[in-house]
């Protein structure tokens, strides 16, 4: 079966660059540019979550949504690996309980490998 990764970004070009990549990969991807409530991140049941720090016209942050998901008993083993261009990205990976971060521009290569670590 194949594996299932959310991507949470409102970056349309971004989005596109992550469909390419992990379709291309074998992957099954979910696309949101915008806030998905936990319990509906629940019913797409991922095994990975994409989660971009900042998110035009929502009412919550990436972090925000990733602590929600690591307090949610049925959520909480699900990866989430936080991307941003925040100078201060560890200190938020770490507050939220993210399973790892990525800077902003990231190698996509160095993206798909931790997917790929993650997933196998």
């Amino acid at each position: 079966m194949r594996k299932k990764i959310l991507i949470i970004e409102d970056d349309p070009d971004i989005l596109e660059l992550l469909r390419i990549v992990f379709r291309d990969s074998g992957y099954d991807v979910i696309f949101s540019p915008v806030e998905l409530d936990t319990g509906y991140i629940q019913v797409l049941h991922p095994d990975l979550i994409l989660l971009d720090v900042r998110l035009k016209d929502s009412s919550r942050s990436g972090a925000q949504i990733c602590s929600d998901l690591k307090s949610n008993p049925d959520t909480e083993m699900t990866p989430v690996i936080l991307c941003s261009a925040e100078y201060d990205l560890p200190e938020i990976a770490s507050r939220c309980h993210a399973d790892m971060y990525l800077a902003k521009p990231y190698n996509i290569v160095s993206l798909l490998s931790q997917v790929n670590k993650y997933l196998s």
